[in-house]
């Protein structure tokens, strides 16, 4: 791969930034305003039980209203998942597209233990029960047109999921979480106690996981969980990355990077946000309902 100088890459980025902050003036209306109704296929909110490795775990399918068949999008959470975009779920079923959130195993309820292998796993598992033929046929699922949208851990999931599974058709990386370095940079004897103790605060949802048995789970996963490795297995499907103001840009920088050597169908923004994107919600849900409809040609404007 050719390397990029560092100026180089400070002005490709600008150049992506401002291309997608010109496009992202476009305000779909499915940000603000409801659909009409349709008395015949209406919109619906369905608690699914999903099972991965024999445990069940506590999924949710927002259906679009409409007789579809409808692109289908599944969200994947962080760790732990206090935030959980179901702001974006709604838009985006809004806009004609269904929409499957899940809690991993282990976490917030669900059976199991929680570990980011068994996560990617279960994003594997949610998107099977997406594929089968009684999920279509009963929700009115467009299998040609299935993205993964994740969040922190659940961007790198994402991305993992969509290396592995050349049939997922778009991806979106939320402030995505890239975990092997992230994981193993904890292991090191370096690696301050803070960052610990804060990784350890966040597990009270996730059923007995421990700092511990993540660091133990991340041995052996240095570079497969690396998604800044990822970009030829990407090449050629649209990919939506978003960074923060939150310490994480940076992997990311580096795949869109990777991505743009590689000619692939990429849109970068950078939001100025936390983590959370707590202060620019619309200015989130706006990227990807443009990006969607850009690429998937969603049936609302």
């Amino acid at each position: 791969m050719a390397r990029i100088s560092g100026m180089a890459v400070i002005a490709l980025m600008g150049a992506w930034i401002g291309a997608a902050v010109a496009a992202n003036l476009v305000v779909p209306s499915t940000i603000f305003a409801d659909p009409a109704p349709d008395s015949k296929f209406p919109a619906q909110m369905v608690p699914l039980a999903i099972v991965s490795k024999g445990d069940a775990m506590n999924g949710v399918l927002y259906v679009a209203s409409g007789p579809g068949p409808h692109p289908t999008a599944l969200l994947l959470h962080g760790l732990p998942g206090n935030e959980q975009n179901l702001d974006l779920a709604q838009a985006m079923r809004r806009a004609g597209w269904n929409v499957l959130t899940f809690h991993y195993r282990g976490s917030w309820g669900s059976h199991g233990e929680f570990s980011v292998s068994n996560a990617i796993e279960d994003a594997a598992a949610a998107l099977a029960l997406l594929r089968d033929v009684k999920t279509v046929e009963k929700y009115l699922i467009d299998p040609s047109r299935l993205v993964v949208v994740g969040h922190s851990m659940g961007g790198f999931v994402a991305a993992k999921n969509a290396v592995d599974d050349q049939s997922i058709d778009g991806v979106v990386l939320i402030a995505a979480a890239n975990m092997g370095p992230y994981l193993t940079a904890l292991r090191s004897p370096s690696a301050r106690q803070a960052s610990l103790d804060g990784l350890a605060a966040e597990l009270a949802p996730l059923g007995g996981a421990t700092v511990e048995g993540l660091l133990r789970d991340s041995v052996g996963h240095e570079t497969d969980w690396d998604f800044t490795t990822y970009s030829k297995a990407l090449k050629g499907r649209p990919a939506l990355i978003v960074t923060a103001d939150d310490g994480l840009a940076r992997p990311s920088q580096r795949l869109a990077e990777a991505l743009q050597t590689e000619r692939s169908k990429l849109e970068f923004v950078h939001i100025p946000a936390d983590h959370s994107f707590s202060s620019h919600r619309i200015a989130l849900q706006r990227t990807v309902l443009n990006w969607l409809n850009a690429h998937f040609k969603s049936p609302s404007p």
